[in-house]
């Protein structure tokens, strides 16, 4: 059995006001070329990590007694702060192990994007919109992350193949049935 440990991803919050509108990013597939970022030190027991970001914006309009948000929700693949250490990639089928692996870190990421996306198009902002704005995202967040840790918790960080088959479905049925971002309008 490998013995490798593939960090987390991390999702970093840009909270603030844009005159942009919401418009979902389409899914992708990663490939190596995605992870551009210099391989950190953790001895030898890292062999990749991947990072994304939710940018989250919106703009407020008052309405009579209510506030009408347009917002947009930007998911980005931080290829800078993403990296494979290639140094330990042995052959072509552990390099794909490995890309599958941080597929469903994206996966997840893209997943909490698609959640904000229908949980405002579904919300009707008052005055307190920047509370409740704060409040979904806060909400929606901590899901994913608590997502994202039983992912490597479960998978040992891709080590343990059963349950990395398991999220593999998982994630396949995940996409396959997503609601649409305009479901609740």
């Amino acid at each position: 059995m490998m013995d490798l440990r593939v960090v987390r991803w991390v999702v970093t919050l840009f909270l603030g006001f844009a005159a942009f509108s919401g418009m979902a990013q389409p899914y992708r597939t990663l490939t190596a070329d995605d992870f551009r970022g210099i391989p950190g030190s953790y001895g030898g027991e890292v062999v990749a990590y991947t990072n994304c970001s939710i940018d989250f914006k919106y703009q407020a309009r008052r309405e009579k007694n209510y506030y009408l948000l347009s917002f947009d929700i930007e998911l980005t693949m931080n290829n800078n702060k993403s990296w494979i250490d290639k140094r330990q990639i042995t052959s072509p089928a552990m390099l794909a192990e490995i890309l599958r692996h941080e597929q469903g870190h994206y996966i997840i990421a893209y997943m909490e994007q698609q959640e904000l996306l229908r949980a405002v198009t579904k919300t009707v902002f008052y005055a307190d919109y920047q509370a409740q704005a704060s409040a979904i995202f806060n909400r929606i967040d901590a899901k994913y992350k608590q997502l994202n840790h039983d992912y490597d918790e479960d998978t040992q960080h891709m080590v343990n193949r059963q349950q990395q088959q398991s999220w593999n479905a998982y994630f396949k049925k995940r996409l396959e049935y997503a609601p649409s971002v305009d479901d609740g309008r």
